[in-house]
C-alpha cells in the first residue's frame, strides 16, 4: 500500500494534474446567513469573551456589506479584572458546512495585529474530539509577528521531513499534538508581509490551502505581488494550482510519513481572535523584546485603544472541490 501511495503522490511540479471547481463562495452579508458564532470558553485560556451573532452586530463588532465582512474586538471599554464575561469581546465563527478534500481561497484585506493579539484562520475536524481528525492552521501568529506560521496538529504517528519543496522554513516536524506542548509541525513563511502589520500595510493579500491524500499545501501572495495568479486575484470558478504559474508553495505537508485518511477528516473552517492565552501571553512571546509592555492581561484590561487594529476584514472566501470528486 505504501508503494502505491508513493507512486500516486508525485513531487510538487505534478500538482497541475488536478483542477478544482467552485463549491461555495462567501462574501459580505453571506457570512451572516451561512456561518455560526461560537460562544464557548476559549480553549487556549485567552482573555476573551466570544459573543453571539446578534450581540456582536448590536455592538458594531460585526459589520457586513456587499463586498466585505468585518469582525473586530472591543476597542472602547476597559476590562475589569474579574470574570470571563467581562473580558475582551472578539468573534469566533465557523461555516455550517464542513469540507473534506478541497481548495480554500481567502481574499483578506486586514488581519488583527498588535500586542496581546492571537488571530488564526484554520480548519479543524467537525467530528473530533480534537486532535482526532486533525487541525490545519493556515494563518496564525501573535503580538507583533511579521511572518505567518502554518502548522498541523494531529494524533500520533504523523511526521514531516525537515527538507521540503517549499519557500518557508521548517520549524518543527512532529505533528502529534501531545508532543512538545502541542507545538505541532510548523512552517514559518519567509515573506515578511505574510502576517500582521506588514500584511495590512501592503493592502492584505491572498491565502490558498489545498488538501488531499498527497498532502496539504499553503500559498500566500501579497495583494501588490505581480505574480498573483489571475484565477486567485479574480476568484475564478475553476482553478488549477499549477506550480509553474503559482510558484512553490510557502508550506508543504506531505503524507509520506503521515497516513492522511486516519489523521484528517471533514473540517470546519474557523476565523477567530483571542488575547493573551497560552501562546500570545506566554513570557517567551509577550515581552519587551517583542515590543509588548508589562503584563499581557493588564495590557488587555487597561488599553482598549491599543486594539484599534484588532480586526479581520474579509473580501471573500471561496471553497473549491476537486473535479474528480463525485460528492460535489
Amino acid at each position: 500500500m505504501l508503494a502505491t501511495t508513493l507512486f500516486l503522490c508525485l513531487p510538487v511540479p505534478a500538482l497541475a494534474v488536478s483542477s478544482y471547481s467552485i463549491r461555495d463562495s462567501y462574501m459580505g452579508f453571506q457570512f451572516l446567513d451561512t456561518w455560526r458564532w461560537e460562544t464557548e470558553d476559549d480553549p487556549t485560556h485567552g482573555r476573551t469573551n466570544y459573543l453571539d451573532k446578534n450581540t456582536s452586530i448590536s455592538l458594531n463588532l460585526t459589520v457586513a456589506s456587499n463586498t466585505s465582512f468585518i469582525m473586530r474586538a472591543d476597542n472602547v471599554n476597559m476590562v475589569p479584572p474579574a470574570e470571563r464575561g467581562e473580558s475582551k469581546e472578539p468573534a469566533n465563527i465557523l461555516p455550517l458546512r464542513p469540507y473534506g478534500d478541497s481548495l480554500i481561497m481567502l481574499d483578506l484585506w486586514h488581519m488583527p495585529t498588535g500586542c496581546a493579539t492571537w488571530p488564526a484562520f484554520w480548519t479543524v475536524s467537525k467530528a473530533g474530539p480534537w486532535p482526532h481528525g486533525g487541525e490545519v492552521d493556515i494563518i496564525e501568529g501573535v503580538n507583533n509577528n511579521a511572518n505567518n506560521l502554518a502548522s498541523l496538529h494531529t494524533t500520533a504517528n504523523c511526521n514531516m521531513t525537515q527538507i521540503r519543496e517549499q519557500s518557508g522554513q521548517t520549524i518543527s516536524t512532529q505533528c502529534d499534538a501531545s508532543y512538545n506542548y502541542n507545538q505541532g509541525c510548523g512552517v514559518s513563511f519567509t515573506k515578511r508581509n505574510s502576517y500582521g502589520r506588514p500584511f495590512n500595510l501592503n493592502g492584505g493579500g491572498y491565502y490558498v490551502m489545498r488538501r488531499g491524500e498527497c498532502g496539504i499545501f499553503v500559498w500566500f501572495w501579497s495583494r501588490r505581488d505581480p505574480s498573483v495568479p489571475p484565477e486567485v486575484s479574480q476568484g475564478l470558478n475553476t482553478v488549477n494550482p499549477d506550480p509553474s504559474f503559482w510558484g512553490e508553495p510557502d508550506a508543504v505537508f506531505p503524507t509520506d510519513s503521515c497516513d492522511y485518511p486516519s489523521h484528517f477528516d471533514a473540517h470546519s473552517i474557523v476565523f477567530d481572535l483571542t488575547f493573551c492565552g497560552d501562546w500570545a501571553g506566554s513570557p517567551s512571546a509577550y515581552n519587551s523584546d517583542t515590543g509588548c509592555p508589562g503584563n499581557c492581561i493588564d495590557f488587555v484590561n487597561n488599553n482598549p485603544r491599543a486594539f484599534d487594529e484588532a480586526y479581520w476584514e474579509i473580501g471573500s472566501l471561496r471553497v473549491y472541490a476537486p473535479n474528480d470528486d463525485t460528492s460535489k
